[in-house]
């Protein structure tokens, strides 16, 4: 009985071994400039989402009456070269351009007032 019974467990055991796909692995050499590629277009990536997480980035989004999860999704959607693009334009952006102009009004209400005060 023990035979019989570990005959047939072998043979579905084959036939089920023989049923199943085996599917290969191939293995490559990736480029170095392909490497960096993926890891810029993750950075890049991170760089946009960190822009929508600070607060008064979520303030004008909802000024404008978007919903910063949409923007999230949309940023998710785009390709390598998209989110390139507007990391690029991020990092390119002037740094406190409106400070400059704040700057000179005070600096001249300033000289304003300790010129014309009697």
């Amino acid at each position: 009985m023990k035979s019989v019974t570990m005959k047939m467990l072998c043979r579905f055991l084959i036939l089920a071994m023989m049923s199943l796909s085996f599917q290969t692995a191939s293995a490559g050499i990736i480029a170095t400039d392909q490497a960096a590629a993926v890891a810029s277009a993750h950075t890049d990536r991170t760089l946009v989402l960190s822009m929508l997480n600070r607060s008064d980035v979520r303030d004008q989004l909802l000024a404008q009456g978007v919903d910063p999860a949409d923007v999230r999704e949309r940023v998710a959607a785009l390709s390598d070269q998209e989110v390139r693009t507007l990391a690029g334009n991020i990092e390119m952006a002037p740094v406190g351009a409106d400070a400059t102009f704040l700057a000179v009004l005070v600096g001249g209400a300033l000289v304003w007032y300790f010129f014309f005060r009697k």
